[in-house]
């Protein structure tokens, strides 16, 4: 009873202090240095902790990331993190909607991993409904900071420029002959290419959830929604190779299902709602239908909440509502962040699909990881990077990178 009590204190506290309560309601059962929680949502992962900060405060956020991304939801399992200069162990915990939690220098045997699993499977569920219950303008935070991991690669330009100054340098060294002035260009070049494809590869995929295990969060949050009542909820599912999504429009996204369906429901006479989900390789998109009486207005509050939430993340909605014949909602969210599109410059006549294109090799994506995303084939992908190189004046991918990354360094001043 003394436990429950305590858990009741953590769930119903002050989120800000969620942190440190769950360290204390823990203590007995699962000792630890240090606590981090890793939030699934809102801002694609925001972080928070207790305990002694020097622990787990050394551990890069995208090591935590990662982590979280090598489990899968309603798990737990041991790894070792390196903080103050020594290797130490680390107890995580993922919960089912995807909240990670991390004890530095756990004390507690197989029964209480499963019990710190169970807990915290019920607290996170309070973090997830402080980010549904949160204002749109968080959401529109989220999307900054979303565009901010993104101009963090344009940051790479620097070290890409570093590396090949390196190179020159060692081509056109006198005190090297031609043979060791190429090997030792290679060698830099190689390891230096490396460098920027593994921050790229991070910073890209950071706080990225797959569209398939979002559809099957929102199944899971919408169960609760039609426990009490009787309807038919039909789900379709988005395809398998989908673009994964940003954290932030993953839980928007659910979000903005969750908002519209309570709206539906405020008919008595829906008894069916259908929800889809696609992906056109830039946005995700919702459709949703019910056989209602149509009567769903613009001027109603919870579908100006869903309007807002939307709008929060730079989409769009349409609304076809017929008397007696039901209410369909088309929901379009745009997946990359609002300065995806930066280092583009007008001068380069740029087609629409040339665009796409351009960015995505700027991201590190080859060819057939651009032919997927897109929808189109490999074949097609060489025909607009080879027009890509045309009107850019280059013959290479590296050319064209560092062509795009040094445009978007000269736009930065304007932007801001």
């Amino acid at each position: 009873m003394e436990t429950l009590r305590e858990l009741s204190e953590v769930i119903h506290g002050p989120i800000g202090e969620l942190p440190a309560a769950l360290s204390r309601l823990l203590a007995p059962g699962a000792g630890h240095r240090a606590l981090t929680i890793l939030a699934a949502d809102v801002d694609g992962g925001h972080r928070r902790g207790a305990g002694e900060s020097s622990v787990l405060d050394q551990v890069p956020y995208l090591d935590l990331v990662e982590m979280r991304r090598r489990m899968s939801p309603g798990t737990v399992r041991r790894d070792t993190i390196v903080a103050e200069g020594a290797a130490e162990e680390v107890l995580l915990a993922l919960s089912r909607n995807g909240a990670l939690l991390a004890l530095a220098g756990p004390t507690c045997d197989a029964e209480g991993e499963r019990a710190v699993l169970d807990l915290w499977n019920i607290v996170s569920l309070r973090v997830q409904r402080f980010a549904d219950t949160a204002p749109p303008s968080w959401l529109r935070l989220a999307r900054m900071s979303a565009g901010e991991r993104m101009e963090a690669l344009t940051e790479l330009a620097d070290e890409y420029s570093t590396t090949l100054e390196t190179v020159l340098a060692a081509l056109r060294s006198r005190a090297l002959d031609d043979a060791a002035a190429r090997t030792t260009a290679t060698g830099i070049a190689a390891a230096g290419l490396v460098h920027l494809r593994t921050v790229s590869d991070r910073v890209r995929t950071v706080g990225e959830e797959p569209v398939t295990t979002a559809f099957e969060r929102l199944r899971d949050d919408l169960r609760p929604l039609v426990r009490y009542r009787e309807i038919d909820m039909q789900f379709v599912e988005p395809p398998l190779d989908g673009r994964p999504l940003p954290g932030e429009v993953a839980h928007g996204a659910r979000a903005v299902v969750r908002g519209t369906i309570l709206a539906m429901l405020d008919d008595p006479e829906v008894g069916r709602v259908r929800v889809q989900w696609d992906c056109d390789g830039r946005n995700l998109l919702i459709g949703m239908r019910d056989d209602g009486e149509g009567g769903l207005s613009r001027e109603s509050i919870q579908y100006q909440l869903v309007e807002d939430r939307i709008q929060a993340l730079r989409g769009r909605i349409a609304l076809d509502a017929t008397p007696r014949w039901g209410t369909h909602l088309s929901i379009v969210i745009p997946l990359d962040p609002p300065h995806a599109s930066a280092g583009l410059s007008a001068d380069w006549a740029l087609g629409a699909r040339e665009q796409e294109i351009l960015v995505r090799v700027a991201s590190g994506l080859r060819n057939r990881e651009i032919a997927a995303e897109l929808t189109i084939s490999e074949n097609t992908v060489k025909f607009h990077l080879a027009n890509v190189y045309r009107k850019l004046g280059v013959s290479s991918r590296a050319e064209a990178t560092a062509l795009y990354f040094a445009q978007a360094r000269q736009d930065e001043p304007a932007a801001r």
